[in-house]
């Protein structure tokens, strides 16, 4: 990726002092719990891939992970868990992967075996596509714990850029912007904007500052997109500074 297209510090931006995950950091002291189920709901929608990314890379076959997923997020999603999120979790992603160990043990313990199909799906899960992503991802060493925090930026990076499109299409510039995202995700062989430049019909200096406020786009709804999985007091930043080494 780009230097400038890091998602880094924009002085002007809000704070997003009302997230999804402060709302959630709230349950056990406030009485809309209902509010705050349907906020870790969403979040956890978001979110599912590096947990069962996770757990396939611990050696869990196919269907066992899809079981296990599915058997996480049903008893996270109870009611009466949301009082667990409390403020010493953190970081929504950091809670999520330590409620996810403690699941995983506990079933171990018991020798639990789930009978595939035999519950309700409480998160849609894609696995076709989500097994395509974990065949292209590179085989190393890292630990598990590691693989699943670089997912976690990779879909935070997917969801912005899903944004992004979502923008053009509304505002009726989709194929300008499917020629354009590859000044946002780094790759290789990107075009000089000289030759952008004559592929959309428009001058160097246009593509620049196209290219420009995109970016600047691109990191205000990234900022957006951390902020979320973050409670009031949190330093957006500090998330990012963290979240960059891990891409």
């Amino acid at each position: 990726m780009p230097d400038d297209a890091i998602p880094g510090r924009i002085p002007e931006v809000q704070q997003f002092r009302t997230t999804h995950w402060s709302v959630v950091l709230r349950a056990s002291r406030s009485e809309n719990a209902d509010e705050a189920h349907r906020a870790l709901e969403e979040l956890c929608r978001a979110y599912w891939y590096p947990i069962y990314a996770f757990i396939r890379r611990r050696g869990t076959g196919l269907h066992d992970a899809q079981d296990l997923t599915q058997a996480f997020f049903e008893k996270l999603l109870e009611k009466q868990t949301l009082a667990v999120a409390d403020r010493q979790r953190g970081r929504f992603r950091t809670f999520l992967l330590s409620a996810l160990n403690n699941f995983l043990i506990n079933e171990a313990r018991d020798a639990k075996r789930l009978k595939r199909g035999g519950g309700a799906e409480v998160i849609s899960l894609d696995l076709e596509t989500a097994e395509q992503q974990l065949a292209l991802e590179p085989v190393s060493g890292e630990s598990p714990e590691r693989v699943y925090e670089r997912n976690w930026v990779e879909v935070m990076m997917r969801r912005v850029l899903d944004r992004l499109q979502a923008d053009s299409v509304t505002e009726g510039q989709a194929e300008r912007f499917s020629q354009l995202r590859v000044y946002l995700v780094g790759e290789q062989g990107a075009p000089s904007f000289t030759e952008m430049a004559n592929r959309l019909g428009l001058t160097e200096a246009a593509v620049k500052g196209l290219v420009r406020r995109l970016r600047a786009r691109y990191r205000l709804l990234f900022r957006e997109e951390i902020a979320q999985t973050l409670g009031d007091d949190q330093d957006i930043d500090a998330e990012i500074k963290y979240l960059m080494t891990l891409y």
